[in-house]
């Protein structure tokens, strides 16, 4: 297990303060950092005592890292492509001391059929690229452009790989953006991913969503339950009071 006194920085890294006392995450300047989709994924996605989890596109690893800081969970095995958000995510795992429960795997979402065996994990949890890969640059940072839109994995390819680890009746928790609904609940049904739960987050009381917490469970019936909005900001900057309970203030 490596240890804080191991962990060497690059020039272009920080170790940040989380929202949870204690909590520390490296970051890259020239890599995506994490923002609040994955602090209210990480709140939407229900976790029991010892399931286990995995999770798709991990980044950093912020959303294990406050999984298994709030819950019991008795693993996490969380794919990154890019090796160094995953040397990244397995150096904050490491200086949070969760090493034992948390495992970064630099694989693409191909190989996890390779990895792990079908039907054998409680949870998948997911914030992907939300934007379809266009004919343009994406980004000046490949790094962010990969993070951002789907050039290494599509919607169809994060839905189909959590069904493929999901066990019956297993839950497979995501944010992703409402224009992009019906391909999500469409995708969901062709492999045998029922949502059954939604929830709209918006930024101001009145304003259109911009973006959609979803729960499907594999081998469910037909039928799901939308949740009350989520506002993020009750005035200008300053969070409302969910979001604020959700960061622990």
């Amino acid at each position: 297990m490596t240890s804080k006194n191991e962990i060497t920085l690059l020039p272009d890294q920080k170790v940040d303060e989380l929202h949870i006392p204690g909590l520390k995450i490296i970051q890259s300047k020239n890599s995506f950092m994490y923002g609040i989709d994955a602090i209210l994924l990480s709140d939407f996605a229900k976790v029991k005592c010892n399931e286990e989890v995995v999770e798709l596109g991990t980044g950093t690893g912020i959303i294990p890292i406050l999984i298994v800081a709030k819950t019991k969970v008795k693993k996490i095995t969380a794919f990154e492509i890019q090796k160094e958000s995953a040397d990244m995510a397995k150096n904050s795992v490491a200086l949070n001391n969760m090493s034992d429960r948390i495992e970064v795997v630099n694989e693409s979402l191909e190989s996890i059929e390779k990895i792990l065996s079908p039907q054998s994990v409680n949870v998948v949890i997911s914030n992907p690229p939300y934007m379809k890969k266009s004919g343009a640059v994406e980004n000046s940072s490949e790094k962010i452009a990969i993070a951002r839109h789907e050039i290494k994995c599509t919607l169809q390819s994060v839905i189909k790989a959590a069904a493929y680890v999901l066990k019956p009746n297993g839950r497979f928790y995501m944010i992703h953006k409402p224009e992009r609904l019906s391909e999500i609940i469409n995708a969901g049904i062709k492999y045998n991913l029922e949502v059954k739960r939604l929830r709209f987050v918006v930024p101001e009381k009145g304003k259109n969503p911009t973006m959609v917490l979803v729960e499907y469970v594999k081998c469910a019936a037909s039928g799901m339950t939308v949740e009350s909005e989520l506002v993020v900001y009750k005035d200008k900057g300053v969070y409302s009071e969910e979001v604020e309970k959700i960061y622990g203030r």
